[in-house]
């Protein structure tokens, strides 16, 4: 047997042990990614710089559709043709890794690469302000709390109709859809925690139609919502002048030179401030790994290591430079050590 037959045929013995259905007709070469729009730029790059250094290994294809779509795909089975890798901008839910195991994906492996701060930009001509979870809420939400104690249509129109502190400017806002883990970060650290501020969520045994009313987004047009990736959004943003984006640090800082950003809670948001965690709508980045298809498609595990390694993500890498915040050495260290492990959710 020569040396391609033999290296096929061990691929297809550690498939089936693992339960795939890979077969001699069909087996892969190629990574298969998708996911997060923000973790996108990242993960393109360092596919790109892997097929470069490890040539024996074919680049992997990277694709995006946001973290709920990319998750979801990742779960469907351990077949040939499912994903490898997700990417994601927040971590995986229980109920996702349950629907992983239900369907036979039953070793995911976490890897976290790094932080990023959602951050809210508009046209560089206008003034820079500063924004308050309340201030969010307010101009986002479908229903407010008017002053007879009950919810009301939401009536803001401008800015300074929220806080005499903000610009005279109509309110545009253009959101991440539902199929962005931006999205659901945003939904907890900015709606739900600007609605904490209204005493009217403080009440005991709040119903239902309450706890909705903190996430549900007004539907008057004064909110878009973005299915697409980021580009979108800044095609919308040069479009509108009044409006305002929310997208990741890393897409701001690749287009500073046509945005401005507003501050949160008093704090600017840079690396400094979302490493430490000061600023407001800080969160971590990830990307899941199918440890099933490990030996089955080459390069998994090898794209990982080198994914995680100082030179690519660490402090002053080309993913820095082009915004993604690095992982402290201890935690890039741990974070190694449990996939090298295979420590799984």
């Amino acid at each position: 047997m020569n040396r391609i037959n033999r290296k096929l045929t061990t691929t297809l013995l550690v498939a089936a042990t693992m339960g795939m259905t890979f077969t001699a007709n069909a087996a892969r070469d190629t990574i298969q990614i998708a996911g997060s729009s923000t973790v996108l730029p990242y993960s393109s790059v360092v596919a790109e710089q892997f097929g470069q250094a490890f040539p024996q290994f074919k680049t992997p294809v990277v694709g995006s559709g946001g973290s709920g779509a990319g998750i979801k795909q990742f779960c469907e089975s351990v077949a040939e043709n499912s994903l490898d890798i997700a990417n994601a901008s927040r971590p995986m839910k229980t109920t996702e890794i349950e629907t992983c195991k239900k369907n036979g994906v039953k070793k995911i492996q976490e890897v976290k690469i790094g932080y990023d701060g959602i951050v809210f930009a508009f046209d560089a001509s206008k003034k820079p302000f500063n924004l308050m979870p309340s201030h969010l809420y307010a101009a986002l939400a479908e229903k407010v709390p008017g002053k007879n104690g009950k919810l009301m249509p939401n009536p803001y129109t401008n800015w300074n109709q929220i806080s005499k502190s903000l610009p005279n400017q109509e309110i545009v806002l253009i959101i991440p859809g539902s199929n962005h883990g931006t999205r659901e970060v945003f939904e907890e650290k900015v709606l739900k925690t600007g609605a904490d501020a209204y005493e009217y969520f403080h009440k005991d045994n709040l119903s239902d139609t309450d706890e909705k009313a903190k996430t549900a987004i007004r539907k008057d047009g004064r909110v878009i919502e973005i299915a697409g990736d980021y580009t979108e959004t800044l095609a919308r943003l040069a479009s509108n002048k009044n409006a305002v984006g929310v997208f990741g640090l890393g897409f701001y800082d690749a287009n500073r030179d046509k945005l401005k950003v507003a501050s949160v809670k008093g704090v600017i948001p840079n690396e400094q401030t979302v490493a430490s965690g000061k600023y407001p709508v800080s969160r971590p980045l990830y990307f899941y790994v199918k440890s099933q298809h490990i030996g089955a498609v080459p390069g998994i595990s090898e794209y990982t290591q080198f994914f995680l390694s100082e030179k690519v993500s660490g402090q002053g890498s080309q993913l820095n430079k082009a915004g993604l915040i690095a992982l402290p050495k201890a935690e890039r260290a741990k974070v190694l050590a449990d996939f090298k492990k295979g420590k799984s959710l």
